[in-house]
């Protein structure tokens, strides 16, 4: 007799501690897979408690409850084995593990071997690698079960584990064991961010080399949407059989599950039915879905109103309306109007631009320095898109503050000696008003500031960095301004048209002093091309020369881009410690709390800067 077994993986949108929304969703998952005739169900990792616990994983607290959730839990795996992912504590020390619960029995819990301490990962922080080839008796409840190196047997078939970072490792892939042990399916429970391109890398090398490499079924599950705040998961499924792609489902949904089953033949794998591929993974398209999907999940889950934008008319701050927007039209295209507006707190509305309109308030705040064609680009796009706008000048509050310093200087203001100041106060000026406006909203006050202005500090601290979220400043501006050209012509959004005519530029200076953000800085090439080889690569300013130098002929100029980026990098350390908390999109980020650590005081590359004058 063959054996011809249902699987299926869930990807699930959960909370850190919402233990009401964790629980309830795993019930979902099992009563709908149930119904297909699923007999073995895989869950994302640490799915009781949510992957982005962080420090409360060393609390004793949080595993005792996750373990009495688990125990809840059981009676409802009747008739289908279930992977729960959970922390678990022995000895004083708390583990990454994963529990298989068939016929309402805990079986046993495999723990974690791999644990990722890079980029945005941190997890020795909480968990202890467990060891290969080692187990531990655990109590659960009135039961002891095994702990540890666990595989299992049921259906006619050996199950055994990998988890997230597992899969990614080398060397120490438990997988190697686990073929020497005849296993025949590998789940794997995951919490794997979102980047560009991570997932087809995820595909190919965990899970279809994988499934080659073991000479099995592998099934990989990933956490769904926007967790904790800055990370967001795109809710992979992925299956393939002994090197061959059965499945996978489409991701970033707006839906609390994703599901999906396929029929696995143990026995004859050439029988196994492939399933459709649905999904797609161009880099503009990942940007829009990953982030409407991580404004959708972070209102709702912070139990805000709305947002509020300060709308210059420039490319970072249409683009953060153009997201929000399309939150509004993906989510409601998937989920209905009706549950759209249910799941973030809204009275039922009749279309989506009334949504947006509720959903976004946008303000062109003007000094004598703006200009006509910057204020038209922001009313245009707002009302393209169905944002409410407003505009005011902030000239009155501007002339105040100069003319108090000017008493207290003795002396009038100049653009020759005063320069930066005066940029920034009418940046800060800003401030006040629009941040009244978010509270009186309840809303989130997005700032716009975009990964290369968070490098250099090219930025004013209590100006255009006020807010609470900065929703892309995981990005490069070069990213942006080719993506906002996408969204014009793909996206249809036809308000973009002024926006994308525009040369960036903060508009802080007299017109005539003509201020460009390249001027400023450097051509954002340039600046993109430091920061890969200097942040991501962390390369020093003297390689950074000679790996550039035949790309950019006029060495001189060069050098002192080069110098100019690393000297402001140094300097504006404190910055990047306050800015607004950002979503993770690519593969590095400058956000000091996730991916990049860099000390507030340093010698600010003195020597490695004297290297580079050196070299010819």
């Amino acid at each position: 007799m063959e054996r011809l077994i249902k699987i299926a993986g869930a990807s699930l949108n959960q909370t850190p501690m919402d233990w009401e929304n964790n629980v309830g969703n795993i019930l979902s998952a099992i009563e709908a897979v149930k119904k297909e005739g699923v007999k073995i169900l895989c869950l994302p990792e640490l799915c009781i408690t949510g992957y982005g616990c962080e420090d409360v994983f060393l609390s004793e607290w949080l595993s005792e409850k996750a373990m009495q959730k688990l125990i809840d839990l059981a009676p409802h795996c009747n008739n289908i084995a279930v992977s729960i992912g959970l922390p678990v504590r022995i000895k004083g020390t708390t583990y990454n593990g994963v529990a298989l619960v068939n016929d309402g029995k805990i079986l046993g819990i495999t723990l974690k071997q791999n644990l990722p301490l890079d980029g945005v990962h941190y997890e020795p922080r909480w968990f202890a690698a467990w060891k290969p080839s080692e187990t531990y008796k655990l109590k659960a409840g009135e039961e002891t079960i095994l702990a540890g190196d666990v595989i299992y047997n049921l259906y006619g078939i050996k199950i055994g584990f990998e988890i997230c970072e597992d899969g990614w490792s080398k060397e120490k892939r438990p997988g190697f064991q686990l073929k020497e042990k005849g296993v025949d399916l590998i789940l794997n429970g995951s919490a794997s961010h979102f980047a560009f391109g991570k997932s087809l890398e995820r595909e190919k090398e965990v899970v279809v080399n994988g499934s080659k490499i073991f000479n099995c079924t592998y099934l990989f599950v990933n956490h769904l949407g926007n967790e904790a705040g800055r990370m967001i998961y795109d809710g992979d499924i992925i299956v393939a059989q002994k090197g061959k792609l059965i499945g996978v489902n489409k991701r970033l949904s707006f839906q609390q599950m994703n599901l999906l089953s396929c029929e696995i033949n143990f026995d004859h794998p050439e029988k196994t039915i492939a399933l459709p591929n649905l999904d797609g993974k161009e880099k503009n398209e990942e940007f829009v879905r990953a982030a409407s999907l991580a404004l959708f999940d972070y209102l709702r889950k912070s139990k805000a109103r709305g947002f509020v934008l300060s709308l210059s008319g420039g490319a970072d701050s249409s683009c953060c309306a153009v997201l929000v927007a399309e939150m509004v039209r993906r989510g409601i295209e998937e989920l209905s109007i009706e549950l759209f507006c249910e799941r973030i707190g809204l009275p039922l509305v009749k279309n989506e631009k009334e949504i947006v309109s509720r959903l976004l308030a946008c303000a062109y705040q003007a000094t004598k320095h703006s200009s006509e064609s910057t204020f038209v680009a922001a009313k245009e796009l707002a009302q393209s898109i169905g944002a409410s706008f407003h505009h005011w000048s902030i000239d009155e509050e501007v002339n105040s503050y100069e003319k108090k310093i000017e008493r207290i200087l003795g002396r009038e203001l100049s653009w020759d000696t005063d320069d930066i100041a005066r940029q920034n106060i009418q940046a800060r000026a800003r401030s006040p008003i629009i941040w009244m406006l978010a509270n009186i909203k309840r809303s989130i006050l997005l700032t716009t500031s975009n990964r290369s202005e968070g490098d250099v500090g090219y930025a004013t601290m209590d100006g255009d960095t006020s807010g609470s979220l900065a929703p892309i400043a995981g990005v490069d501006k070069l990213f942006i301004l080719q993506w906002l050209k996408w969204a014009e012509k793909e996206l249809g959004y036809a308000g973009l048209s002024y926006v994308n005519n525009l040369q960036p530029t903060a508009e802080l200076r007299p017109q005539e002093r003509v201020q460009t953000d390249e001027k400023d800085l450097m051509p954002y090439s340039v600046l993109v091309d430091i920061e890969l080889l200097g942040i991501r690569n962390r390369k020093k300013p003297a390689d950074i020369y000679l790996t550039l130098s035949e790309k950019y002929p006029d060495h001189s100029l060069l050098k002192s881009w080069i110098k100019k980026f690393f000297g402001m990098w140094a300097a504006n350390q404190w910055k990047r410690e306050r800015l607004a908390p950002s979503f993770h999109f690519d593969s590095f980020n400058v956000d000091p709390r996730s991916w990049c650590r860099f000390p507030i005081l340093s010698g600010n590359f003195k020597d490695e800067l004297d290297e580079l004058e050196s070299l010819p």
